[in-house]
């Protein structure tokens, strides 16, 4: 019998998805599951855009250029100046999702046996694409006691080595929710810079910053020109997950031109879901007040909801729509699984991300979960009474 690759014994499983067979079953059983496990949206997306792409008259559906369409790179060029983001076209190569804009810059920057270090907890397929990519992830170790904040420069110091390439952020955070600061930023650009490393900067969170704070982008740090990448994609800007759009976009061009041969080999990025992104960029220039209210209230009631649970631990997230919340549990996954499986109230259920996942340190996370806010404030409220009803009803405390 053929024997599958080392690479793929090793692939992490997500996290996030891992649980989806339990909760499918759990809605065959006829129990109602209240989904905070995904970072999906159920905020429309905005009519206009999706109405540009009904409108479109192809008569053949070609290829798009591998950087992607020159309009819709123009269109960009647009957006991040209006963010304090000053880059030309030709400085942007248009991905399939955020997915593959990491993907693009592990693979143009880091070689096998290479290392990437990258403060945990962290997107969990931070952890999949190194591992699909042979880089090894040096984890920086932040803790929901200090509010995920970063730890002092030291600790950085003591993790470069002669091996390490390049410094992983998401900023907002996934899953901490936790917005990065001008100092922090500093902290890390000045490492960069002393050990000539890459800074990739996740910003796919870039328009939801909480409390009257701002979103700094790797792109606006003086010096950094060489070595900032910024990772970006409109899933959860515009709730369009589904279109799978994304950005590479960096001032370093013999990194523009590894990263092109990655975009020539996959030939291009989707067409339609470009011609939704262009549309994007001239949405009302108050279509996110409506959306960031909304996501403010939703983070306040479920933290409010979660602080009030004898036991449990939640900071205050400052952006994303993102929770980490510690339980007074044994195994987060064990009581995740089991709220699935032998659990509910008033006929429902409430289905969470375990976050020993969002881990490299082994043991880390084993009693937290990431809760997504991305559920109205009434769903909200009702995945809380089934989550503090189990909490007294659980026997793995």
């Amino acid at each position: 019998m053929p024997v599958i690759s080392h690479r793929g014994a090793h692939m992490p499983p997500s996290p996030i998805r891992k649980l989806v067979p339990f909760a499918d079953a759990a809605k065959k059983r006829g129990t109602k599951v209240y989904h905070l496990n995904i970072g999906q949206p159920d905020i429309e997306t905005p009519k206009a855009i999706l109405d540009a792409v009904r409108n479109t008259h192809m008569k053949v559906l070609e290829y798009s250029p591998s950087a992607g369409f020159d309009s819709y790179r123009n269109k960009l060029v647009e957006y991040y100046q209006r963010n304090n983001i000053d880059v030309t076209a030709s400085q942007i190569i248009v991905t399939t999702g955020g997915s593959e804009a990491i993907m693009f810059a592990i693979q143009s920057c880091l070689d096998p046996g290479d290392e990437i270090i990258i403060p945990e907890p962290f997107y969990a397929n931070y952890n999949g694409f190194s591992t699909s990519s042979g880089v090894k992830v040096v984890p920086i170790p932040s803790s929901i006691e200090t509010g995920f904040a970063l730890p002092p420069i030291e600790v950085f110091e003591k993790a470069v080595t002669t091996r390490t390439k390049a410094i992983m952020i998401c900023n907002p955070n996934n899953p901490t929710g936790y917005l990065y600061s001008m100092e922090e930023l500093n902290v890390l650009k000045e490492i960069c810079l002393k050990h000539d490393l890459f800074l990739f900067s996740d910003e796919a969170y870039r328009e939801f910053c909480y409390d009257g704070n701002k979103h700094i982008s790797a792109l606006s740090l003086e010096g950094m020109d060489e070595h900032a990448i910024l990772l970006d994609t409109i899933s959860k800007r515009y709730s369009a997950c589904g279109g799978r759009i994304g950005a590479f976009v960096t001032r370093n061009q013999d990194v523009i031109n590894a990263a092109m041969k990655f975009a020539q080999a996959r030939l291009s990025p989707p067409s339609f879901a470009q011609i939704l992104g262009e549309a994007a960029v001239d949405l009302p220039a108050d279509y996110f007040d409506e959306v960031h209210a909304e996501y403010t209230s939703r983070r306040d009631v479920l933290v409010k909801r979660l602080k009030a649970m004898p036991g449990v631990k939640c900071p205050l997230p400052g952006g994303a729509f993102y929770a980490m919340a510690q339980l007074p549990v044994d195994s987060a996954d064990k009581f995740c699984q089991w709220l699935l499986e032998g659990f509910s109230h008033n006929g429902a259920t409430v289905m969470m991300a375990p976050a020993a996942g969002f881990y490299a340190t082994a043991g880390k996370g084993k009693n937290e979960v990431r809760l997504a806010y991305v559920l109205n404030k009434d769903d909200i409220n009702a995945a809380m009474d089934c989550l503090e009803a189990a909490l007294k009803e659980y026997k793995g405390q």
